[in-house]
Formats: structure tokens, sequence, C-alpha cells
């Protein structure tokens, strides 16, 4: 951890007050579960939460983001949190590759080369199987807010905090993204255009649908798929929205999208979810009320991130259409298809281990109730769920 000394000041009776009003809201705000208006407002506040022998600690964090609007809105929330905090912490970002590849984040985290990571949260199926329903997965939960009610309502956040925890990290937050997409050099208008397709996807059970539906699936990090599609190595590859595909240049390497039913952006990954997750030693070493600061932040900055993605897709929409990208979509009978391919995957996956068994139980419960009835009886006949 990096730290910069900063002199000590004396604190007047008048800072001193405010500083405990300000205290007590966070309290306040933070026992209330994080609404999103109370967040909101804290996170507006820029307050001073520092202490009068506080020193500024620094945390050099990387996203998975190579570049377009996702970058950048990371960039603007680091850079905004040594101002709000007073000097008591600072984020210093890096994009996708800047200090270790995609795929090396994990370790980089729990072995200290830096303090924390920004990356999809899918990343990590190979080694953490509960993982692939930390982030939204074929036919599973499909809005935000359905995700929302897992993490902050249904015991999702401290479940991924245990299950960070045995690796010496502290998952502080999910951060919404948006769909996935899927651009390709043919057009796919249904399941069976899969089939024989050289296909980049990010892993896990999104992989395993594919290739049980035909598809020759390969793992690769964001970065690196623009020169795949380039030079032939894929003709298919999903990644996320439009705005930052279109930032990559996807336009220029292929010639179609394909998407669900309207409605539907995404039937495999219909909410990508990120997340901030940061060394246990940095962790720990934050104040109790700072603590409740980042946590309150990364909530807060998971809306913004989100609604201002939507924001850029929406304007990238005109631009794939001036580029002549023809949007061709998925019908209802190629949906009810691939459901049949996932719902033994889900089986699978959460059958892996303990933890996986457990997290999936929440959202399968959640999802055959009155709220959702995504899942059905019929559907799920002759599955079993083991450890649960």
């Amino acid at each position: 951890m990096s730290q910069q000394k900063r002199p000590c000041t004396t604190v007047d009776n008048t800072q001193q007050k405010l500083k405990t009003k300000r205290r007590s809201f966070l309290q306040r705000t933070m026992t209330t579960g994080l609404g999103v208006t109370a967040v909101a407002a804290a996170s507006n506040l820029s307050f001073n939460i520092r202490t009068a022998k506080a020193e500024t600690t620094t945390w050099r964090i990387q996203t998975s983001w190579p570049g377009g609007i996702g970058l950048q809105i990371f960039k603007d929330w680091c850079n905004s949190i040594v101002e709000k905090t007073g000097g008591e912490l600072a984020f210093n970002p890096f994009g996708a590759k800047d200090v270790v590849g995609d795929f090396q984040l994990f370790d980089a985290v729990k072995n200290g080369v830096i303090e924390g990571m920004n990356p999809f949260t899918l990343y990590w199926a190979g080694r953490m199987p509960a993982s692939v329903f930390l982030s939204s997965y074929p036919m599973g939960p499909r809005n935000p807010h359905e995700w929302d009610t897992f993490y902050y309502g249904l015991g999702g956040l401290e479940i991924a905090r245990e299950l960070f925890g045995k690796f010496n990290m502290f998952y502080v937050g999910p951060i919404h993204h948006g769909p996935n997409i899927i651009h390709s050099k043919v057009p796919i208008r249904s399941i069976e255009d899969f089939r024989g397709r050289k296909m980049r996807v990010p892993g896990g059970m999104v992989s395993e649908l594919f290739t049980a539906a035909g598809a020759k699936t390969t793992l690769l990090p964001g970065s690196e798929i623009f020169p795949a599609l380039e030079k032939g190595t894929i003709d298919v590859a999903d990644f996320v929205g439009p705005a930052i595909n279109y930032a990559l240049g996807f336009h220029q390497v292929t010639k179609f999208i394909s998407m669900g039913p309207a409605g539907f952006m995404s039937i495999y990954q219909p909410v990508d979810l990120m997340d901030l997750t940061v060394s246990m030693k940095a962790w720990n070493a934050l104040s109790p009320e700072m603590k409740r600061f980042v946590e309150m932040e990364v909530h807060v900055y998971s809306d913004l991130h989100h609604a201002q993605i939507q924001k850029a897709d929406q304007e990238s929409w005109k631009k794939f259409d001036e580029a002549g990208t023809i949007v061709t979509r998925l019908s209802e009978q190629d949906v009810a298809a691939f459901t049949k391919l996932a719902v033994p995957l889900w089986y699978k996956w959460a059958n892996k281990d303990q933890e996986a068994a457990r997290v999936f139980k929440i959202q399968l419960d959640y999802m055959m109730s009155g709220s959702l009835g995504y899942v059905t009886p019929e559907m799920i006949k002759g599955q079993k769920l083991k450890g649960a």
C-alpha cells in the first residue's frame, strides 16, 4: 500500500462537531440497509471523515475495462475519491492490462501486487465455481433490481464476502454494467446458426451453453477480442454493450449484432456484473467510518455506472446503424431451446461445491417464487441439487 505523509492540523470545536454529525449520519445510513436515496446523498456530501492525525492511503485498482465509456467512468469515479474523503483515501486507477493481464487480477490482489480490482466477477469460475452465480448466467435472473434483491436482501453480499475471504480478499460490492451482446461476421438468427462458429465467450457456464449449441468456443479477455476478429481467429464474439463495443471498433471487423427477442437483449448474460474486491490487508487498514464510506460509495457507483453506460448505449446504436451494422434477434422458440440447454448446466455448476449450491438455491427459490416465475417445477424435473 502506497502512503503519503500529511502534516497534522489543529481541529477547532466547530470542525469537530461537524465530523461527529457526519459520522453519525454514516452510521444511521448504514443501518437502514444502504437505501439508494440515502446512499446517493452520502456520496454527494463530499465529506471529510479523516482524523487530525490521518495519512493518505492510496489503493491501486485495476479494472477490466480496456477502453471506451466504461474505462472513463471508472477513472472519473476513482479520481473523485480523494476529494470526497478529504485526502484520507485515494484510488489510483488502471485500465485493463496496465499492471497485469485481466485473468491475473485475482492473484495480483491476493498477493498484494495491487490493492484492488474491478473485474467481471464471472472470470473466476475456474477457481471459484460459486462465482458463476455471482453474476448473471444463461436464463437466470434478468434485471438489475433482481440482482440487488439477491445481494442486499437475500444474503448474497454476505456469502460473496465469505467466499473471497477464503482467499484473503474482501468483496466490497457488486457493480452493474448491463446486458452483453454478440457481434458476428455472419448473421445469427437462430440457435442453429451458432453451430460450427468460432466464438469468444467469457468462460464458465456461458461457454458450456454455446458449446452445447454447437459453437467452437474460446476464452479471451476483452482486450484481445478485436485482433482475434480481425485475424479470423474467431468469427463470433460476445462482449459487453454497444457503447463500449463500438469504441473498441467491433463494427470495423463484424457486420452483425445478435440479441434475444425484443425486451430480452441478452439471454445468456442479461445483467453482466462487475465488482470491487480488495485485499484484506488493505481493507483492514481502513477506519470503521472509512469502510462504511467505501461500501456506500460502491453501491452508488453501481447505479451511476449502469445508468451512464445505458445512456451511452442509446447514442451508440445510431453509430452502428450508420456503420451499416445489421441487428438480428433470436425468437421465443430459440429462448425455449436455450433454456433446455441451460437448466442442466445450472445444476452441473451448482453441484460443483457446497458454496455454489448454496448460492444457486437462493436464486432458484427466487426465480420460482410469485415475484418472478421464471422457473416452473416442470422445467427442473429430474434435476437434483446436492448439499444445499
